[in-house]
């Protein structure tokens, strides 16, 4: 068996290094692998024909996507349209990450796989049109996760890699954050979305699986305010976190990307609570 993976410095390549076999996968870059580069990407997977693509890489700054929609829709969906293609050729079965952000929160219960997605912004939209276009495919998953956190580079690590990276670098300059209270969803720990991922490679080759779109996340709902009072909790530091809501922060930030309000996905798989993931990653570091 041969997997090629895409993104693989990103926080869930990084993750799939970890538990996917060295010997059977190829870890791709964006150095090595430019996706929104047809040629190269057909030429690539077509030298390496593998029987799984495990497609993590993407544009996913919400913020960022909203400001240059033309390179979100580069990356997400016609990057994303290159590797299905390329798939097609060789026959290899597409694993695309995609994200709660194809939803536009107004449910109050869990979203379930077969649920109308409608996303409110940019990074949503280009995310959902990659992954219609990998519904074209005869052999295909859909992996929807969502509020993902994880292995970083060093680099990353001192800046905005992810919430948790962000609060912790936050906390060392300001006794006091203010952070978003009403908008719900479930923090899904990387390394734990990699392991789930391996375990369906070897489930699609047994034919256990016959759902298409899957969503995988940690157990468990919070909000981000909560979410970083229990980060603050568990390293034991004395930084204050200051609930405000949506429209307050759009009054602090007036450019930023519209979020759903609750976007909370029903696992079609279980995993552990979220808060026990972070307890893991926050010991890693």
């Amino acid at each position: 068996m041969k997997i090629l993976v895409t993104g693989a410095d990103g926080q869930l390549g990084r993750a799939l290094q970890k538990v996917l076999p060295e010997n059977e996968t190829v870890f791709t870059t964006r150095k090595d692998l430019d996706i929104t580069n047809k040629k190269q990407v057909v030429q690539q997977i077509a030298s390496v024909r593998p029987d799984f693509v495990i497609h993590t890489a993407a544009y996913t700054d919400v913020d960022g996507c909203e400001k240059n929609p033309k390179l979100a829709n580069n990356i997400n969906f016609e990057g994303t349209k290159n590797i299905t293609k390329a798939c097609e050729k060789v026959g290899a079965t597409l694993i695309y990450i995609s994200t709660d952000f194809v939803f536009d929160g107004k449910k109050k219960t869990p979203y379930k796989e077969s649920d109308a997605t409608h996303p409110l912004q940019v990074y949503g939209k280009s995310k959902l049109a990659g992954e219609k276009e990998v519904q074209k495919l005869p052999k295909y998953y859909i992996i929807r996760t969502s509020w993902l956190f994880g292995p970083t580079s060093r680099e990353a690590s001192r800046g905005k890699s992810n919430f948790v990276q962000t609060i912790l670098a936050l906390a060392k300059k300001h006794v006091e954050i203010k952070v978003v209270s009403d908008q719900i969803g479930s923090p899904t720990y990387a390394e734990d979305l990699a392991k789930e991922i391996k375990k369906l490679i070897y489930d699609i080759r047994n034919k256990k699986y016959e759902s298409k779109i899957l969503h995988v996340t940690n157990s468990g709902e919070t909000s981000w305010a909560d979410f970083a009072k229990e980060i603050i909790k568990q390293k034991k530091l004395n930084t204050k976190i200051i609930p405000i809501t949506t429209a307050q922060r759009q009054k602090i930030r007036p450019d930023s990307a519209p979020r759903p309000k609750y976007s909370v996905l029903k696992p079609s798989v279980k995993m552990r609570n979220w808060k026990e993931a972070l307890r893991d990653y926050l010991n890693s570091f």
